[in-house]
């Protein structure tokens, strides 16, 4: 594919990075669209997102030590996570509505970052003989990702894109109805989650499966998400008429 966007002699820069700041920015001008519709404050739902992203990356840092020393087990979504609840504690944010209005940019953005993905060659397949099937010919594509050249590879990357760019037409019809303050963001983790549940089983996984069974990390994650998505659907006493009403454009 095409891992490297423009290259100037040793140096290059990468389509993957590309495309991953463009689903980010993409997805925080949707959010903060979102939010000014919700009558909540644009500013610090941009603080929000940007402070919960850089988390997100020292999460991920921590995450590769975690898979060559597995003493140290946290994932870059308990950091996400953990940031943007003491943010939105700290600055009085309705946590739920708040979530709500982030579901469909995460949803945009971790679309386009699929491309990149799918660009660089990382996140590969597994080999496959479906017509569908997508082969690799850069050797930079396998130099900075390792990903396998001249073998038709199942196109995990483009399925989770596919999924992902349907679940952000869906989230962000949604919000525009009437729901209740926690609804969109339990959609996303229901339907996001057992997407990636399902697409992990054509990916290529570099690390032995967890606990001796045929699921990968990313699949126990995955239904640990898609439980607490379940319980922000189904939670009681959540429907009030003032909690009910539609967002307006």
């Amino acid at each position: 594919m095409l891992p490297k966007l423009i290259s100037f002699g040793t140096y290059y820069l990468p389509t993957y990075g590309v495309l991953v700041a463009l689903g980010f920015l993409t997805g925080l001008w949707v959010t903060v669209r979102l939010a000014r519709r919700s009558g909540l404050n644009s500013e610090l739902i941009t603080n929000l997102a940007i402070y919960a992203a850089l988390a997100g990356l020292l999460g991920a840092k921590l995450l590769m030590i975690w898979f060559d020393w597995p003493d140290v087990q946290i994932f870059s979504l308990s950091f996400w996570q953990a940031a943007a609840y003491l943010y939105m504690r700290h600055n009085k944010l309705p946590l739920l509505e708040s979530a709500d209005a982030f579901a469909p940019g995460v949803a945009i953005g971790h679309a386009i970052g699929r491309l990149g993905c799918f660009a660089a060659g990382c996140c590969w397949g597994k080999t496959t003989n479906l017509p569908w099937a997508v082969t690799f010919h850069n050797p930079d594509a396998w130099a900075l990702t390792g990903v396998p050249l001249e073998m038709p590879l199942q196109p995990s990357q483009l399925y989770e894109f596919s999924t992902e760019a349907l679940l952000f037409g869906f989230l962000y019809w949604r919000y525009g109805r009437k729901h209740e303050p926690g609804q969109i963001i339990g959609l996303y983790l229901v339907l996001s989650s057992v997407a990636r549940f399902l697409i992990e089983f054509t990916r290529f996984h570099e690390q032995a499966l967890p606990f001796g069974l045929p699921l990968s990390i990313t699949q126990w994650i995955s239904i640990g998400l898609a439980l607490a998505g379940a319980a922000l659907l189904v939670r009681p006493g959540r429907a009030t008429k003032a909690s009910s009403r539609p967002v307006h454009a």
